[in-house]
């Protein structure tokens, strides 16, 4: 039975309850006649188990409304937070694949970052069979608190950019996470001339630019705007459908996730 049926039920009742106790004793005030009657139909919905019932829906119903409160906030300020995220310039971004593919993806990444080296087989894999329709964006986000390394190997990356072009860019980014252990574990003064040489670029140029320390800004500036659109870890990245439209992937994601995620910003869910 529902209250509304509990009370249509026993309002006789109480109604006369009402009357034949305020005949009794004419003189108990209103006040205290309300809370007799408050007391009676309280005893009698715990007796039928109606008052936990409504009890627990009302609870139910409160949690659900601020869940869904607190998810419509969450995205609001996740889109505010993405909202800030630098557009893809050729000019200056490192970017794989199609350039005018419908889905880019822009990662911010540590190069020391062990759960980025996984990342980065998974972003491969996923511009390799887009057939056109994913690009990918690198762009740094060093852990300077947990990877001491990464700063230097992203500024390194940056001159491999300078003197190779995009290409060398990810020829620099592929052959680091395959050569190197992560977690500060990187000899960089051995493997980033290394790098160097195999990639095809000038040792001594390379070493130039890694000492003049000229890219350190463009790898500050990337950071902040990783910690601006909200990135907490690495990788951070966010999805673009073409039409602007953001979807934020926190972590080292399965090739099916970022698939799926992929798949809904080109609108194809």
């Amino acid at each position: 039975m529902s209250i509304a049926g509990f009370f249509r039920a026993v309002l006789p009742g109480l109604v006369l309850f009402a009357t034949l106790t305020y005949a009794q004793d004419h003189r108990a005030s209103d006040e205290a006649l309300v809370n007799r009657i408050k007391d009676a139909v309280i005893r009698e919905l715990r007796k039928s188990g109606e008052l936990d019932r409504a009890v627990d829906s009302g609870i139910g119903r409160y949690l659900e409304r601020q869940r869904a409160e607190a998810e419509q906030r969450e995205r609001r300020e996740a889109d505010a937070r993405t909202s800030k995220l630098r557009p893809v310039s050729k000019s200056r971004d490192h970017i794989r694949g199609n350039p005018a593919a419908p889905v880019t993806l822009v990662e911010y990444s540590d190069f020391e970052c062990p759960f980025c080296k996984a990342f980065h087989s998974t972003m491969k894999r996923l511009v390799n069979e887009s057939n056109g329709q994913v690009n990918w964006v690198y762009r740094h986000f060093p852990l300077d608190t947990l990877h001491s390394k990464a700063r230097k190997e992203a500024v390194a990356s940056e001159c491999a950019a300078e003197l190779g072009g995009n290409d060398a860019f990810w020829k620099f980014a592929d052959r680091f996470f395959e050569l190197t252990p992560s977690n500060d574990r990187t000899d960089v003064d051995t493997v980033l001339p290394r790098i160097a040489r195999e990639i095809g670029l000038d040792r001594a140029r390379f070493a130039s630019c890694l000492a003049s320390g000229r890219h350190e800004q463009r790898v500050a500036e990337d950071l902040r705007e990783a910690n601006a659109t909200g990135g907490r870890g690495t990788p951070w990245s966010i999805v673009v459908s073409k039409n602007g439209k953001t979807y934020s992937l926190s972590g080292a994601q399965p090739y099916a996730a970022v698939k799926q995620l992929v798949e809904l910003a080109r609108g194809k869910q």
